[in-house]
């Protein structure tokens, strides 16, 4: 998953290259996304090249070559800057931009050790409508800890929650354990038991009969400050 800046610099690096057969420089990149100092496009490029989008090559200048696209931008007519028509709100959101939509907080949840269910809205906070789907309820979600961060999933992040009460096996999600503790992690059902995996070595997985979890929801997207 990515965030929207981190859409809009692929997306600025392909449509340069494309246009011009090199990539843009940093100072480029730090303009056309209207940033103050080039270290916040070196986090953009580090998580890029992190999630595989791309491939830094060494010893040679704007050498950046983009190894895959989200699937999103593989949408002939895809645009990120641009929304001409915003799909309609999904249940729960306020309209807010013809391209944002404005989501509840549900207070935090643990990627650690699960914490006491939160379900009580502590702010909102404005996501791209081409992040949500209008056929689903969505949610956001502060992130506590470090268990996910292997995924790219920081302490302080908002993860978007596509409310469902299913998953497949490697889908990031909400988990309800017994009732009361919520919980996110990478979901794994092994016969009739349920395992909770962390993407941080120092955690355990986690592991329970399939009817003490509840799937509350599915990542679908995360939105991070700098």
């Amino acid at each position: 998953m990515l965030t929207r800046k981190q859409i809009e610099l692929l997306d600025f690096i392909r449509q340069r290259t494309e246009a011009e057969g090199v990539p843009p420089s940093f100072d480029e990149m730090k303009e056309a996304l209207d940033l103050k100092s080039k270290s916040g496009i070196h986090r953009l490029i580090t998580a890029l090249e992190e999630r595989g989008f791309i491939r830094r090559l060494a010893h040679r200048a704007r050498a950046i070559e983009i190894v895959k696209l989200p699937e999103a931008m593989e949408r002939p007519g895809f645009a990120p800057r641009v929304v001409a028509q915003a799909p309609a709100p999904p249940r729960g959101a306020m309209p807010v931009a013809a391209s944002a939509l404005e989501l509840p907080v549900m207070g935090r949840i643990a990627a650690g050790v699960p914490i006491e269910a939160i379900a009580q809205v502590s702010h909102h906070v404005t996501v791209p409508a081409s992040m949500l789907s209008a056929r689903a309820q969505h949610y956001a979600l502060e992130v506590k800890g470090d268990s996910m961060i292997e995924a790219g999933i920081n302490d302080g992040d908002i993860v978007i929650i596509r409310e469902q009460s299913t998953a497949e096996n490697g889908d990031i999600v909400v988990a309800l354990v017994e009732d009361h503790e919520a919980t996110l992690k990478r979901f794994r059902r092994k016969g009739g038991m349920i395992a909770l995996e962390a993407a941080n070595p120092a955690y355990e997985t986690r592991v329970f009969p399939d009817h003490m979890v509840k799937v509350q929801g599915r990542l679908v997207g995360l939105i991070r400050s700098y």
